[in-house]
């Protein structure tokens, strides 16, 4: 008895050394509260034995699945950045635009604060080690005790609770590069022995990257052993709850930056040790169905401290005392990957992953750089140029459907698309239903143009900033791709508001020359107030063969360094056109000489992603890289 009155009074001294408020929430008169342990793994899909994998080796993360609560249906954002703005805000990020797009810093109110500075608040000690890429500017001095490498539970003061979070780097994406290649201590997999899914074809660069990427997991397995080792050895483990949960899809081609389930399905496991299984949402060994999202996790985590969830918080407590009714659907997006743009959303439910393209025209696979620094990726290419793709491994690398819908239970690799199925019909509805619902609810952003003044959580919100239901309403109009609809699209050119006409024009484009009759009411679009509206007329007007006044737009847009994001948008197009971008080469080829002496070795908006395009075009029409072959294969 001696000992715990002696830690008591350690502990009493060391809160009075705290800052004021820890020191008011943690008195000792204070209720007990659970410690918190974040065991993350970057880029995971379900590839572990809990799961149903028959090749995993994962023998830590199976007993933590045994012991603890295994959740079935996690979802999140197909890529990192968007993923942890949603993780850490604890609202979508598509509600804070342009947060919702790949490195970029989305727009959030001065009292959004990220939720460890509530558990601070509450006398918790928070750490995390070290990834925070929050796509936002969330204070890390405000939300972190301690924010790094070096960062740790350990560095807390004697007998506060504490949220700590531990990133394992070893299983992303880079993994596959040749480059990264690592020493094992245990024999490797053999690639003969992975199961290479229908959509992807069986070369042996992809079977390499299959056995890679299982080979860091059993890694990252053996490393999540260690901290709970930590956790055991420091006598800590019976008052911590712990969780494990990849942070975004796994990092095979046609996972991550997608919408499929081999994109945005993670494994999540809780471990609730005996003194706070009270607090878990089922018993030892469940399995959850009903599936839960990133958004979930912070009013989650303050549920289990006893920290009241803020009105604004856009998820539901999955677990703890404030414990809440479980979601029929979550939502997941995507929107710019790197340099590039396209434009998805989904909904899913315990059995169906319904998605919606907005721009279907543009192909699921485009030319990412780092993406294809993959070898699977390279030998997919290299497929599809000589002709050997089958129906199967085509799906996935031509033009998009508007609309697909999947059933998760009969078809773990989304490939057998039920969106056309009349027997599903109102299952297809309901899901289409669901999508609007939720657009309108988090204020989606990513119905605005990157760059435009409306975009972020306050001006998207502010009294007549734009009209979101009439603007979606358009933009499942214009994704449907017919014609029928072009004197809508022709009339919404016109309208007062910036998305609309943004949409409209998009819409044209995607009509090609079915767009014709709009050649007259695009071309005033060429000098509209939106740099965004400029640079989707120009697309629109060379798609019906009018180059002569889309390419000048173009040239101008992609050398404005004032406006970054309209300059990328105008690259993209340029990209996609092709050979009809000819005539610019010699100016492209001046910007990307000169983007190479002066700007454009700066990251992302100041100046690589344009440029990373610009030298992508002339290489292609130079004949010294070839151009992807998105080849239309019949079923």
């Amino acid at each position: 008895m001696k000992r715990p009155l002696a830690n008591l009074a350690l502990t009493i001294v060391a809160l009075a050394l705290m800052p004021t408020i820890t020191a008011l929430n943690t008195s000792a008169a204070g209720p007990e509260r659970p410690n918190i342990l974040w065991l993350v793994s970057e880029d995971c899909h379900i590839f572990l034995g809990c799961y149903g994998d028959p090749l995993a080796r994962t023998p830590t993360l199976d007993k933590l699945a045994r012991e603890g609560v295994l959740f079935e249906r996690c979802f999140t954002q197909p890529v990192c950045a968007p993923s942890r703005h949603t993780l850490i805000a604890g609202v979508y990020a598509a509600s804070s635009g342009p947060g919702h797009h790949m490195r970029a810093q989305g727009k959030i109110p001065s009292w959004l604060k990220g939720f460890p500075a509530l558990l601070r608040e509450a006398g918790y000690f928070t750490s995390n080690n070290a990834k925070t890429d929050y796509n936002s500017p969330i204070s890390i001095e405000v939300a972190w005790n301690e924010c790094g490498r070096k960062a740790h539970w350990r560095n807390r003061p004697a007998g506060q609770p504490f949220f700590s979070v531990f990133n394992h780097e070893v299983s992303h994406e880079s993994c596959l590069f040749p480059e990264q290649e690592l020493p094992l201590d245990f024999p490797p997999m053999d690639p003969a022995r992975v199961r290479i899914p229908p959509y992807q074809p069986d070369t042996p660069e992809m079977r390499a990257d299959w056995a890679r990427h299982y080979n860091r997991i059993t890694l990252m397995d053996g490393q999540v052993a260690a901290k709970l080792k930590d956790l055991a050895d420091a006598g800590l483990a019976e008052n911590t709850i712990v969780f494990y949960y990849g942070d975004n899809g796994g990092v095979l081609p046609r996972s991550k930056r997608f919408l499929q389930q081999s994109g945005t399905h993670v494994p999540l496991i809780i471990y609730f040790p005996p003194k706070w299984r009270h607090l878990a949402p089922a018993a030892p060994g469940s399995r959850i169905k009903e599936p839960v999202h990133f958004v979930d996790f912070a009013p989650t985590v303050l549920s289990l401290a006893g920290v009241k969830k803020p009105g604004y918080m856009q998820g539901h407590a999955f677990a703890g005392k404030a414990k809440e009714k479980p979601n029929e659907f979550v939502f997941c997006t995507r929107d710019r990957m790197d340099d590039r743009y396209d434009m998805m959303r989904s909904v899913v439910s315990s059995r169906w992953l319904y998605i919606r393209n907005f721009r279907p025209d543009l192909p699921y696979v485009q030319p990412l750089d780092y993406m294809f620094r993959a070898r699977g990726y390279q030998s997919w290419a290299r497929v599809a140029r000589e002709g050997k793709l089958t129906p199967a491994t085509a799906q996935f690398w031509g033009a998009k459907p508007n609309e697909e819908l999947y059933d998760m239970t009969a078809d773990r690799d989304s490939v057998k698309n039920l969106a056309g199925d009349s027997a599903h019909r109102a299952t297809l509805e309901r899901m289409r239903a669901a999508l609007r619902r939720h657009t309108l609810e988090i204020n989606d952003n990513g119905f605005l143009p990157e760059g435009s003044t409306l975009e972020g959580y306050d001006a998207s919100r502010a009294p007549g900033a734009f009209p979101l239901e009439r603007v979606f309403d358009l933009a499942v109009l214009a994704s449907n791709r017919d014609a029928a609809n072009l004197s809508k699209l022709i009339e919404a050119l016109g309208d007062a508001s910036e998305p609309v006409r943004w949409w409209a024009a998009q819409g044209c484009t995607m009509l090609c020359e079915k767009a014709a009759p709009a050649e007259a009411a695009l071309r005033k679009r060429l000098e509209d107030e939106s740099g965004a509206v400029q640079v989707a007329a120009a697309e629109a007007l060379a798609r019906i063969g009018k180059t002569d006044v889309a390419l000048p737009v173009l040239e101008r847009w992609v050398t404005n360094t004032d406006a970054p994001f309209f300059a990328l948008q105008a690259a993209n197009v340029l990209d996609r056109l092709g050979e009809s971008a000819r005539p610019a080469l010699p100016a492209l080829k001046q910007l990307v000489a000169a983007a190479t002496k002066g700007k454009g070795k700066g990251r992302r908006a100041d100046g690589l992603y344009p440029k990373r395009i610009l030298e992508r075009i002339v290489a292609v029409l130079e004949g010294k890289e070839p151009a992807l072959v998105y080849p239309r294969v019949s079923p």
